[in-house]
């Protein structure tokens, strides 16, 4: 099996964000008919709303810095799937993931066959088994797991990790999760068992009073994280939000270092200083400078117009597309009143808001005459290099779909149909 056929076998599972089932004995199942690779190696799980992924980006950079051998996986991803695995920093090769989904795949049909599963995994559940192969096989000393969706059910779950974090917890994926805060923060603390360790970012009243809840029937005693521990430290992400996300790396990092991990104070602080996280607040110096940010529920726009309102006094351009299961609206009253000009654009997902939804979404008191329409992302691209002079900021955001299907048009060399300044454009 090629690359192209691994992905290809994936998708026909069905789009990740429709197909979803929550449950973990599918993932069990598979992974004990691949001789469970999760029992080679222990591993940190991080859960939350806002800021899992950029906790976890920290935590390997740190373990990095301290010469710990590292398994990351996140999702999404914004150009290839192969990003969501990473081995001591570097993206699984295409060949590599191509021969684990062929292991997976197989595997997972014989026990179709055999009656041991009733249907296929799913997409996520697949990726979740082959991230846990690509470790075992390069004797990663350390599996950092981004937590998918919600934590209870979710595939990640199945590994079983012995330390465990909460981000800070906010509405998002209601459908699933629930429709109260309490109801998501239930969900996301479910990963706290008996005899884990738990580590807990700042939380709101109603959602910490849940994780503490959790914690207590559990036997757990909970370490909250202090943002003010790491003050004054340098951080590759931006954005005041990340202070919170870094700590909690840190937090995280003091017990592995507890655990027998060697992880000295000077590999934390270069840890924090070197981290990278794609699409979250990240600037490209391009002419004129290109921002990208996936924000894509209230909190995590509330973030971005943070860092609008104190770092950015350019005319900003925004090319803005979400999801239609999204809070539109408050997103829209948080993030539009920054807009000199708001490009509206589909995405390509079955999940993706239409132009309408998203003009709907709208302040009444936003001036309509600056809303333009694209058909595509790299329509939007090529309106907004035509709209903005070089002394302004082209902003890109609403969704990591988005932030990754411009980045690839933005990549490829003299991309057709974006206008000649932004195919010229030295990335």
């Amino acid at each position: 099996m090629i690359f192209d056929e691994a992905f290809s076998y994936l998708l026909s599972l069905g789009h990740e964000t429709l197909t979803i089932k929550l449950g973990l004995e599918n993932t069990e199942t598979l992974l004990a008919a691949l001789g469970n690779p999760q029992k080679h190696f222990p591993a940190v799980q991080i859960a939350g709303t806002n800021g899992k992924g950029s906790t976890a980006a920290f935590l390997d950079s740190i373990c990095r810095a301290a010469g710990i051998s590292t398994g990351l996986f996140t999702s999404p991803h914004l150009i290839s799937i192969t990003e969501r695995i990473r081995i001591d920093g570097e993206s699984i090769t295409e060949e590599k993931f191509a021969r684990f989904t062929s292991i997976v795949r197989s595997t997972a049909e014989t026990l179709v066959s055999e009656g041991k599963l009733e249907t296929l995994p799913t997409f996520f559940e697949h990726v979740t088994a082959i991230a846990l192969l690509a470790f075992r096989e390069a004797r990663v000393e350390l599996a950092i797991l981004e937590t998918g969706l919600g934590g209870r059910l979710d595939s990640t779950t199945a590994a079983r990790a012995e330390v465990v974090a909460i981000t800070p917890v906010a509405m998002d994926h209601e459908e699933y999760l629930g429709h109260t805060i309490e109801e998501v923060a239930a969900e996301k603390a479910a990963i706290i068992r008996p005899g884990v360790i738990a580590i807990i970012a700042p939380q709101e009243d109603r959602a910490l009073d849940v994780i503490n809840r959790r914690c207590a029937a559990v036997g757990v005693q909970p370490r909250f994280v202090d943002p003010a521990s790491i003050q004054g430290a340098a951080l590759g992400l931006r954005g005041h939000h990340q202070q919170i996300n870094g700590a909690t790396a840190v937090a995280l990092a003091e017990e592995l270092r507890r655990q027998a991990f060697e992880i000295p104070p000077p590999a934390i602080v270069e840890g924090l200083r070197t981290a990278q996280h794609a699409g979250r607040l990240e600037l490209w110096n391009t002419n004129p400078p290109i921002l990208f940010d996936g924000a894509h529920n209230p909190a995590s726009a509330q973030a971005l117009r943070d860092y609008l309102d104190e770092f950015v006094s350019e005319p900003i351009t925004m090319i803005f597309g979400a999801m239609r299961d999204k809070r539109l609206t408050e997103i829209g009253a948080t993030l539009f009143p920054k807009a000199s000009r708001l490009i509206l654009t589909a995405i390509d997902n079955p999940r993706a808001a239409s132009f309408e939804e998203l003009r709907s979404s709208a302040p009444r008191e936003f001036d309509r005459s600056k809303i333009y329409a694209a058909v595509s992302p790299r329509d939007a691209l090529g309106i907004a290099h035509g709209l903005t002079t070089h002394e302004g900021l082209i902003l890109i955001t609403g969704s990591l779909y988005l932030v990754g299907a411009a980045q690839e048009i933005l990549k490829a060399p003299k991309s057709p149909g974006c206008s000649p300044r932004s195919a010229a454009l030295d990335l």
